[in-house]
């Protein structure tokens, strides 16, 4: 693999022909900002957001604006005086913050740093003309970026004009609609409802009484009452890119990261490592040209990730999704490498450049070189939540999440594993032990024990890990647990 420290200013021949603008120093005209949070923690969202939004606004306050923050969660630092010039405790919807806007008229609101939340706000902020007759700019992405972006149709319309593959899909705005496009399309098919966090309302359908219940539920809780059919494609490996860029189209990779979870299950909720482990060179080469002609198509200012589905056994790949803000991978990437992505983010926002802006002695047009291994475990609320479903599926249920760093993938997943605090120390449960069995059962005992974690395994859970580690110290083939 190449050494990626290297700048990205000499990524391609396209990139060294195309001309580069005039340093932009960071706009004096600017003087207040309004810095919109991601609102209380709910079950299946996390709180990672608080993180960037802190960070952005410790970044603004760092080059002498004002911040003016609306963030509804006491129970976070974000909401600290230190943090912001001034904060309001108030909803997070339209009427409130048009209220905001119309009382502090801040020179500028910056969309894509509380998360999906403060996006969706900034967005109808702009639709509704408040924007418009407070006189604020949108900084940072422009809101027709963030629509082709966010918008299913148009994002689909985007990769086919850059020729990058996407997965067959339809786009639905009712049931009827959703339940030809699955007809078309060959169940089973995934939902993806348009505007929405954490994969809210999405999910499998395997027939058409299965989709018709889905597809109510995913139009009632998409903002724009807009759904992606999408074909299947449950199984393949799940690559994530964070990239960032600015406004003299200087573009980076911070980070790849590698879902141990094929897709079908929510990212927030898979083991995700960093850097990625099983791609060859030609595999991350391969992602990591199309996440950047995405982020330069889209013409982001800031970071974003973009999500990629890989075919384990050829070079096929189809792009998932791309989120045109601070994400909860962002928060995960910028730990693991160090790169504080959402600072560097609000510092674009307010007019500067990568090679401006400085990380303690680097530029941050540099792009970081791991020589260690971070490893995600997502933590569950299922010892609390005794009677659900710990079955995972798109729509995240994770309600936190730890890291573990090591020089290896099994240091860094053992420290996860200890990090947890569930009363577990090593890749083992007692529920799954086999070895205990073959004292008792025999030989015939263990067979059938072995055939029944084969098929708890083939579902995604919470513990499917270990018991995927109870049949690797059985000696199971590697082929068939796979």
């Amino acid at each position: 693999m190449r050494d990626r420290s290297c700048s990205a200013l000499t990524d391609d021949a396209e990139d060294e022909k195309r001309e580069v603008g005039k340093k932009m120093p960071k706009r004096t005209d600017l003087k207040k900002i309004l810095v919109i949070g991601s609102g209380p923690i709910v079950i299946g969202q996390a709180a990672e957001f608080d993180y960037a939004g802190t960070q952005a606004c410790l970044a603004l306050k760092e080059e002498g604006y004002e911040v003016v923050l609306a963030n509804s969660n006491p129970a976070t630092i974000m909401t600290d005086h230190a943090i912001a010039d001034k904060v309001y405790m108030e909803p997070l919807t339209l009427e409130y913050m048009a209220r905001i806007c119309r009382y502090e008229r801040p020179d500028a609101i910056i969309p894509g740093i509380g998360g999906q939340t403060g996006l969706n706000l900034s967005l109808q902020l702009y639709d509704k003309g408040v924007l418009e007759e407070c006189e604020i700019e949108l900084l940072g992405t422009a809101a027709e970026s963030i629509r082709r972006a966010e918008d299913r149709e148009q994002f689909k319309e985007l990769c086919v004009e850059l020729g990058e593959p996407t997965v067959p899909s339809a786009i639905a705005q009712s049931v009827e609609e959703g339940l030809r496009a699955a007809a078309e399309i060959g169940y089973p098919v995934i939902l993806r409802p348009a505007f929405t966090l954490g994969g809210t309302g999405g999910g499998f359908a395997e027939n058409e009484e299965e989709m018709r219940r889905r597809m109510n539920h995913a139009l009632s809780l998409s903002p724009v009452h807009q759904v992606l059919v999408e074909k299947s494609i449950k199984g393949y490996k799940e690559i994530e890119y964070e990239v960032i860029r600015d406004a003299k189209d200087t573009a980076i990779t911070v980070c790849n990261m590698e879902n141990l979870d094929p897709v079908g299950i929510h990212t927030g909720d898979s083991i995700v490592v960093a850097p990625s482990q099983t791609l060859s060179n030609k595999e991350y080469q391969m992602l990591r040209n199309s996440a950047l002609k995405i982020i330069r198509a889209l013409q982001i200012r800031g970071g974003c990730n973009v999500q990629f589905a890989l075919d384990p056994e050829s070079f096929d790949y189809y792009v998932i999704e791309v989120n045109p803000r601070v994400s909860r991978s962002s928060a995960l990437a910028s730990k693991a490498t160090g790169y504080p992505i959402a600072r560097v983010s609000a510092k674009i926002a307010v007019g500067m450049d990568l090679d401006e802006i400085r990380l303690a002695n680097t530029p941050a047009c540099f792009e970081p070189a791991l020589d260690y291994v971070v490893t995600k475990m997502p933590r569950f609320p299922f010892d609390k939540f005794t009677q659900a479903s710990n079955t995972l599926s798109t729509q995240m249920k994770a309600t936190g999440e730890v890291m573990g760093i090591g020089r290896t993938f099994e240091e860094s997943l053992l420290k996860a594993i200890r990090s947890l605090e569930d009363g577990k120390n090593h890749i083992h449960l007692a529920k799954f032990d086999v070895s205990r069995l073959s004292q008792k059962a025999g030989t015939e005992g263990v067979r059938e024990a072995i055939a029944k974690l084969l098929r708890y395994i083939e579902e995604g859970t919470d513990e499917r890990i270990y018991a995927i580690s109870e049949l690797l110290w059985l000696g199971v083939d590697l082929h068939v647990i796979y």
